[in-house]
């Protein structure tokens, strides 16, 4: 199986779907992440944070867009290293985008013919009457996805492809039951819980914004917890599937069979992040 993620910045397939992406790679299956953009004005924390010193570092100070994006694509190709990402795409566009740009649109369905992923990983579409890059990002990959599948060898020479499942990532739901929201929910959640340890060292690779920490622990606590807990287990990567399922009958996980909803609240409780990692040093 080939998983291919399509986000926006440089560290969001590893906040969003890092831990099942290492699942993934454990278990064999080619993982390829297609970055849009840079990244380089998008959470400069590190920078800004050194403008606020007495004493300033002066390289930093002085650091240029091409400086700053170049460090954020290290952090990543470490981070990837990590997660057991077997390839990145890098299209390295400028992240102050406002619209549907057509040459990513372009680029994405370029890209997705050449690969020819199984599954399709990217961020779930939020209300587009507020400017929101991701949403912006999802909605390149939808139309890039969309031309693939509508080439014709006799025309475009090479011949048309589908993906066959999409998962969105990010809808900030994680209700237990399909009904308190009225069907908005994720509706697959993975486990995550023995690959923590390697989502928390690709985050700490992303020092220049912020993600290294407290707030990598703080995400996989809060974030992470949460949907586990929707899960029934430590910690869970929530999932939004786009196309319908076709089943020889009702289907029914182990997980499913397994889970005891008067007692896994023990289970799903067993873990300590900041104990099990402590800060890096």
């Amino acid at each position: 199986m080939k998983v291919m993620t399509i986000y926006a910045h440089p560290a969001d397939t590893i906040t969003n779907c890092g831990g099942t992406l290492a699942l993934h790679a454990k278990r064999g299956d080619d993982v390829v992440a297609l970055i849009l953009t840079h990244g380089g004005r998008l959470h400069p924390n590190k920078y800004a944070e050194e403008w606020r010193k007495e004493n300033p570092d002066a390289s930093l100070l002085q650091a240029g867009l091409e400086e700053i994006a170049l460090n954020k694509k290290r952090e990543l190709e470490r981070a990837a290293q990590t997660i057991g990402i077997s390839k990145l795409i890098m299209l390295d566009y400028d992240d102050n985008y406002s619209t549907v740009n057509e040459e990513i649109v372009n680029r994405i369905a370029e890209e997705v013919s050449k690969e020819r992923p199984d599954i399709v990983i990217c961020d779930y579409p939020m209300n587009t009457a507020f400017h929101n890059p991701h949403t912006i990002a999802t909605q390149m990959a939808f139309a890039g996805l969309s031309k693939v599948s509508l080439y014709l060898k006799n025309l475009d020479g090479q011949p048309e492809y589908q993906v066959k499942q999409i998962f969105l990532t990010s809808l900030p739901v994680s209700p237990i039951d399909g009904l308190s929201l009225y069907g908005i929910r994720n509706d697959v959640f993975i486990d995550i819980s023995s690959v923590v340890g390697e989502k928390i060292k690709a985050m700490d690779e992303f020092k220049s914004q912020g993600y290294s920490g407290l707030f990598a622990r703080k995400l996989l606590e809060s974030y992470n917890g949460e949907y586990g807990r929707a899960a029934g287990v430590n910690f869970a990567e929530g999932f939004f599937r786009v196309y319908n399922e076709t089943h020889e009958h009702l289907p029914l996980t182990a997980a499913a069979q397994e889970s005891d909803l008067l007692m896994r609240h023990l289970s799903y409780s067993t873990m300590s992040i900041r104990e099990m990692f402590p800060l890096p040093e």
